[in-house]
């Protein structure tokens, strides 16, 4: 949420900002979307945003990257581990950990990394 938008609302969370814009179909600067975790497709792609982001910025906005990022690793972390999932859903959101981890761990190299990884995966029968 930009910061007008949080003195003109106050009385409204981020969270709730960020679902309205993503609800409106606007197109969203990445650190405004955030990671998306409702789907693979979402994940790569504002990882890979995120990335490009991190990549641009001087260590400030790499740090306010990296900590959007680690939010996003730790509710895919709670995800994975609640007992009420399925079995599958678990097993997503661990994949989604995977993704979440090794962009952190390099974001540079993230990219090359999804390529292989996606390769791996298809070939196990694991994503699509």
């Amino acid at each position: 949420m930009s910061r007008a938008m949080a003195e003109e609302m106050p009385e409204v969370s981020r969270k709730l900002a960020r679902q309205a814009l993503l609800e409106a179909g606007l197109d969203l600067t990445p650190m405004v979307e955030g990671v998306r975790q409702d789907s693979f497709e979402h994940l790569e792609r504002t990882l890979l945003a995120l990335g490009t982001e991190y990549e641009l910025g001087d260590t400030a906005r790499r740090k306010e990257v990296r900590g959007t990022v680690i939010t996003a690793r730790q509710h895919a972390d709670w995800a994975m581990r609640n007992p009420n999932s399925s079995e599958v859903h678990r097993a997503e959101k661990a994949e989604m950990v995977l993704w979440l981890r090794t962009w952190l761990e390099n974001p540079p190299l993230f990219p090359a990394w999804l390529l292989l990884r996606k390769r791996v995966m298809n070939e196990g029968g694991g994503l699509d």
